[in-house]
């Protein structure tokens, strides 16, 4: 098994049998979107608890299949299991302040709009979506970049290509300077 379906098989081990288990079969005959859609329902209709870890981790995996925007309403609903966690999904949770940062004075990031999305709630480390600004007065569906910042938003600590939001949450996760 690789480490996608690993992932994918552990979050689907936060809902009990025999919802799990389809989730599962989702990720085997190739229905990641249908199965984070009954990953997320399941989860909010039960009220199942889970951690800012794994909400995070639900976010990056709907955003790698497309998904996210449509998932993170229910995302957000679904009880938290009150641990500390070393990571928080911002889109709107605790009435963040959501405001984008455009501006940018890296090549890469020119005229862009970066969207605040998940937090290290140790080093206060952001992870950002760069989209673009579409003519119909909107953000690109997909994001352009996934960018590290400063707590402030002043320094881009790494720019990522838009392919690799799990490798971006993975350096969030794991590249925190804090213990």
């Amino acid at each position: 098994m690789d480490e996608d379906a690993a992932l994918w098989y552990r979050i689907a081990d936060l809902l009990p049998e025999p919802a799990s288990k389809e989730v599962k079969e989702c990720w085997d005959i190739g229905e990641q979107e249908c199965g984070l859609g009954l990953l997320v329902e399941g989860l909010l209709g039960r009220q199942i608890p889970i951690s800012g870890t794994d909400r995070a981790r639900i976010s990056v995996l709907a955003e790698q299949w497309g998904e996210r925007e449509m998932l993170t309403p229910g995302l957000l609903r679904c009880p938290g299991d009150g641990a500390p966690a070393p990571v928080r999904l911002l889109d709107g949770e605790g009435g963040d302040d959501l405001d984008v940062v455009t501006g940018r004075s890296e090549p890469e990031l020119t005229d862009l709009v970066l969207v605040p999305w998940i937090g290290c709630t140790r080093c206060g480390h952001v992870l950002l979506r760069a989209h673009t600004w579409e003519p119909w007065d909107d953000l690109s569906y997909l994001a352009e970049h996934y960018v590290i910042t400063t707590a402030d938003h002043t320094t881009a600590l790494r720019i990522l290509p838009g392919d690799s939001a799990a490798e971006a949450f993975a350096d969030l996760l794991h590249g925190c300077p804090q213990p």
